[in-house]
């Protein structure tokens, strides 16, 4: 079935889109359902819900849920005591205390002809929204977002949100580096049509992570498309530590391989590449250990060591030479973590026991902060 219904102007027969910077009478503005899945967000989540609040888009024409997965470090006082005299903000539980399931949650309450997804570890724009439905009238879209700048608060976060912000560390993911205009195959916090809920459903409750990676390989599966703009601008802000790095990437490979089986293919092909340069490592180890001549293991980590070497020195030449130590160790973290969580996704998932217990045991080391799901990747 085509989706080139979803994609009509917005608000529906209100005449003609207004060109982007342009804007509708406040009247004719769709409602916008802002929902924010957050589990122990209490360093952040004052800043991330200030954020939504301070849009310069009318306060009667937004909702926003915060779906919190039962915090248990004072987030949920900070959330009440903001949301003192503010209807717009409505706190709710999510006993799964996991990401699909508080999106989930908010979807079904939702009242919006747009929903978007903020995380408690993200800070939007002042005009995000206003640009989000801007672009939606624009552009033949389903869903639109843009670029988001990683940042850290520690110089150690600062090395890691670099490489994070490289192509070297995540491949072709444009919306972590692009500063054009293109269709994507996903993007963060995006802004959907509430018709693409209605056409392909709700996010997939089993998926800890990946799941917005899954929901809009769905939604091109069906003939939607994915808008970047980058005058949709959001701050993310990295791990402090590359211990939290390797698990998040970890996780994402982890439960790529659960969407590979669901779909029978990669939301983007980018996302074989760290397994395949996994495999080639372990392979060259084990033909140096045992096949003569034995500097097998060299072909392989000569030349990434040169590459991650040199994409460490130009970081490093353009933002600061402090980083340079940090940036070759937040590379193969990435690298290294997200293609061994693919492995042992692979090697979990093949048996359908040994999975369920996997997944159990990756939900509650899940149990902490949300990631942004399949996003970073």
């Amino acid at each position: 079935m085509a989706f080139a219904s979803i994609a009509s102007p917005l608000p529906d027969d209100q005449g003609p889109a207004p060109s982007p910077g342009g804007g509708l009478p406040a009247p004719l503005l769709p409602l916008i359902t802002i929902i924010m899945p957050i589990r122990n967000e209490a360093r952040y989540i004052a800043r991330a819900l200030h954020a939504v609040l301070a849009q310069d888009y009318p306060a009667d024409k937004m909702e926003i849920f915060v779906v919190d997965g039962m915090s248990e470090d004072g987030t949920r006082a900070i959330v009440t005591a903001m949301a003192v005299g503010e209807p717009r903000v409505q706190l709710m539980d999510n006993p799964e205390r996991i990401v699909p399931t508080a999106l989930n949650r908010g979807v079904r309450a939702a009242h919006g002809e747009i929903i978007i997804r903020v995380d408690g570890h993200a800070v939007i724009a002042p005009d995000y929204l206003r640009r989000c439905v801007e672009t939606l009238a624009a552009v033949d879209a389903d869903c639109v977002g843009g670029p988001i700048q990683t940042v850290g608060e520690t110089p150690r976060a600062c090395g890691i949100a670099l490489a994070q912000s490289s192509p070297f560390g995540v491949g072709n993911a444009a919306f972590r580096y692009a500063r054009t205009a293109r269709y994507v195959d996903t993007l963060a916090f995006g802004a959907y049509r509430r018709k693409v809920f209605d056409h392909i459903g709700v996010f997939d409750p089993e998926l800890v992570c990946n799941q917005d990676d899954e929901f809009n390989l769905r939604l091109i599966r069906a003939g939607g498309k994915i808008w970047l703009c980058p005058t949709i601008q959001s701050t993310y802000y990295a791990r402090a530590s590359l211990g939290r790095l390797w698990r998040q990437y970890f996780a994402y490979g982890f439960w790529k391989v659960r969407v590979l089986q669901k779909h029978g293919r990669p939301a983007s092909w980018r996302s074989l590449v760290p397994v395949t340069f996994v495999g080639a490592l372990l392979t060259t180890a084990g033909l140096s250990v045992l096949v003569p001549p034995y500097p097998w293991l060299l072909a392989v980590l000569l030349p990434y060591s040169l590459v991650v070497l040199g994409a460490s020195l130009w970081l490093a030449a353009h933002h600061g030479w402090q980083y340079a130590p940090l940036l070759p160790l937040a590379f193969m973290t990435l690298h290294l973590g997200y293609g061994l969580g693919f492995l042992g996704g692979l090697l979990s998932w093949a048996c359908p026991g040994r999975g369920a217990r996997a997944s159990r045991m990756m939900h509650r080391l899940s149990h902490g902060r949300p990631e942004t799901g399949g996003n970073t990747r």
